[in-house]
């Protein structure tokens, strides 16, 4: 399997995000990316750079998934913030349109509190070109598959699954699977997105929820506890031409292995309801139970099976790292999920 990752990743790097009222340092870091080269290498795959981390190609495909005005913010807030008086060193919001506002405005503060959902997402000088090398990075990964590999892999950080059509949160700046689903409509009538996270891929869901050419389904720990709180309810089935192309499996906090493979199951179950023609796996590794946000009880041997029940749907795969935080055991879990996917058996 050939697995992508750009190093201009790098470039988005946040010492810290706000943790309940305080500055905490960032799991979301370039030593993620470290310990996930160590897990591949532990697996026998190897890294491939994108052949660019920016083009106008992946610029159009973006557009198909964020709005114009979301990209633009991304491409130019850092300067404009930077121009205010007394400006903090990062682009964070102050002020945010809690209930839905009516009014885009004009002035930095006011969009950068709309379009940045949380405090998980300060933007350094150089944010937006690392997401774009993320996402570069899963295009690349997704075109190998459109060419005719039976599956790839996308190491994405910053990770992607949180960021809707027009806003940013939980570390997310660019929805990569999103990104990826794009590029393998080019050739493939219906596509499925199921996310592993622990948590919701709430941006995922909202970028398609209308939508019936792409199936969007999700586990993650429940929302009534736990991040993102606001989406991914059981209830939220899609809309208009995307009734029932949405599922989602909200598991008890503290849910074990057991229990989060019965889930997958189920998930799994819905899927292959669906009859795509390709799937994009939202890959997230903060199930573990020793994961820095840990919301879940899942042991680094569950996931072995998770990536032999993804490869016995036999079908075209792109796999995007989504969550997963530096621990001990990170790298062990990429190389176990890669460990029972590569039994896939057409290849």
């Amino acid at each position: 399997m050939k697995c992508f990752y750009h190093s201009d990743q790098e470039y988005h790097a946040p010492p810290t995000f706000l943790l309940r009222g305080q500055p905490a340092p960032s799991p979301e870091g370039p030593l993620r990316a470290e310990l996930l080269t160590q897990g591949l290498a532990s697996a026998g795959l190897t890294l491939t750079a994108p052949k660019e981390a920016d083009s106008p190609t992946l610029r159009k495909r973006l557009e198909q998934i964020h709005t114009p005005r979301y990209l633009t913010f991304l491409d130019t807030i850092y300067a404009r913030w930077q121009a205010l008086p007394n400006a903090a060193e990062v682009v964070a919001p102050n002020i945010h349109p809690c209930g839905g506002g009516y009014h885009y405005p004009r002035h930095p503060i006011g969009q950068a509190g709309w379009h940045l959902h949380d405090m998980a997402c300060p933007l350094s000088a150089t944010s937006f070109q690392g997401a774009l090398a993320s996402a570069a990075s899963a295009e690349a990964a997704a075109e190998e598959v459109l060419n005719g590999a039976p599956a790839a892999y996308a190491l994405c950080r910053p990770p992607g699954h949180h960021a809707g059509p027009e806003r940013a949160g939980g570390f997310c700046l660019l929805n990569n699977s999103a990104l990826a689903a794009t590029v393998l409509r080019e050739r493939f009538a219906k596509v499925a997105i199921i996310d592993v996270d622990l948590h919701h891929g709430n941006g995922t869901q909202d970028i398609f929820y209308h939508r019936s050419d792409v199936w969007t389904g999700s586990l993650h720990a429940d929302p009534s506890d736990f991040y993102p709180f606001f989406w991914g309810g059981a209830d939220e089935e899609g809309g208009e031409e995307g009734v029932g192309a949405n599922v989602n499996l909200p598991l008890p906090v503290g849910s074990d292995g057991e229990v989060y493979l019965d889930a997958l199951a189920v998930l799994i179950d819905h899927l292959q309801r669906y009859q795509p023609d390709a799937v994009v796996v939202a890959l997230g590794l903060d199930a573990h139970k020793d994961d820095p946000l840990a919301g879940l009880t899942v042991e680094t041997e569950a996931f072995i099976e998770v990536g032999k029940r993804l490869a016995a749907l036999a079908l075209p795969t792109v796999i995007i790292q989504e969550g997963g935080y530096p621990t001990e055991h990170l790298s062990a879990n990429l190389a176990a999920f890669m460990q029972g996917y590569q039994q896939r058996p057409h290849e």
